[in-house]
This record gives structure tokens, C-alpha cells and sequence, in this order.
């Protein structure tokens, strides 16, 4: 595994623990079970596809696990929005959750476009 394939891990698993503490937080502070599970499914399934996409079987597999995961990470950030436009969670909650959200969004959209360019080019040759 690569340094960079590592931090990338380690950010999703760090993330993962802070969504699971937030639906914790959710579901016994704020009574919010809905929401709560649906962020719950969307936050941890980032991780959970780019661990995935580590043992894809080619660039094309693994294209598919780390764009789903960028899908679950968009939706994850409409979840966490939603959460502060209803104040179940603070501004320095979201904020805070955002920006790590966003990083992750950010390197996985990066990494989407350059494994499609990539395809792109072997399909050339």
C-alpha cells in the first residue's frame, strides 16, 4: 500500500468515527433516528469503499468503488447540511465536520478524474 493510499485510509477511518459518534449523539441527545441512520449508512460507506477499491481487480473496478465513494461523501455533506439547517447540530459541529467532509470529497473527486483520464488514455493507444 502506498503513503498516500494510507492517509487516505486512515482519513476515511477517522471520519467513519466521527460520523458514528455524531448518529450516537443523534439518536440518544436529540431523539433524530432518521437522519441519524441515514448519515450513519452514507459517512461510514466512504471508508468502507475505498477499502474496497484497495483490492479492486482493475482500474475500471476501481474507479467504480472510489467514484461511489465520492457519491456517499456528497451525500454525506447534504446530511450534515441539513443537520445545521435544523439545528440538531451547531455551526462549530458543522463546520468542523464540513471541512473534513469536503477534504475527502475534494481527494476523491481528484482521484476520479485522473483514474477516467488515465482509462482515457490506455484506451487510446
Amino acid at each position: 500500500m502506498s503513503d498516500f493510499a494510507k492517509v487516505l485510509q486512515d482519513k476515511c477511518m477517522n471520519f467513519s468515527v466521527r460520523i458514528v459518534n455524531l448518529a450516537h449523539f443523534l439518536k440518544s441527545e436529540k431523539h433524530e433516528y432518521n437522519i441519524a441512520d441515514q448519515i450513519f449508512r452514507s459517512g461510514t460507506s466512504i471508508g468502507a469503499n475505498i477499502a474496497e477499491a484497495e483490492c479492486a481487480i482493475s482500474k475500471k473496478d476501481f474507479m467504480a468503488k472510489v467514484y461511489i465513494a465520492l457519491k456517499e461523501c456528497n451525500e454525506t455533506i447534504y446530511w450534515l447540511e441539513l443537520l445545521y439547517r435544523t439545528r440538531l447540530i451547531i455551526k462549530k459541529e458543522y463546520e468542523s465536520m464540513y471541512d473534513d467532509a469536503n477534504e475527502l470529497r475534494k481527494i476523491l473527486g481528484t482521484i476520479t478524474k485522473t483514474t477516467a483520464e488515465n482509462l482515457r488514455q490506455q484506451n487510446t493507444k
